[in-house]
């Protein structure tokens, strides 16, 4: 299930491809200064990691445990990063003390390929714009 940023995400990329849309008359030039802030911002990114991060609880094997209660009192939580890169999925525990900096790290990743998706959409515009130049 996406979490909240991600459809937070979602929507600004898509907010973002109706407003370019929508400026068929803007200059190459406020194009070009927009991708050069968007540069900008890619640079200041710091870390970055893909993945989505989850909450697990587990139930160990021995027989006396609280896991094994009713209601059973499950070990955890424990979180575990998940992630696919190069068609392979792998997936790591994360300790409780570091997740501030890996949330942040998927914060960064997610914002990268909002960018990404802005900057390939005003590019897309300024050679709209240079082909119907070409043409008049």
């Amino acid at each position: 299930m996406p979490s909240q940023a991600d459809s937070r995400n979602k929507l600004s990329a898509w907010k973002c491809r109706i407003k370019s849309m929508n400026t068929k008359k803007t200059s190459l030039g406020a194009l070009q200064r927009r991708i050069d802030a968007i540069k900008e911002q890619l640079c200041g990114l710091g870390d970055l990691r893909p993945g989505a991060l989850s909450q697990q609880y587990n139930v160990c094997g021995k027989p006396g445990c609280r896991c094994k209660a009713d209601p059973p009192q499950r070990h955890g939580p424990y979180y575990q990063l998940s992630w696919t890169r190069d068609r392979k999925s792998t997936t790591r525990f994360v300790r409780a003390s570091e997740l501030p900096e890996v949330r942040k790290q998927i914060r960064n990743y997610q914002r990268l390929q909002t960018l990404v998706e802005r900057w390939i959409d005003l590019s897309l515009e300024i050679c709209e714009l240079k082909k119907k130049g070409g043409r008049e």
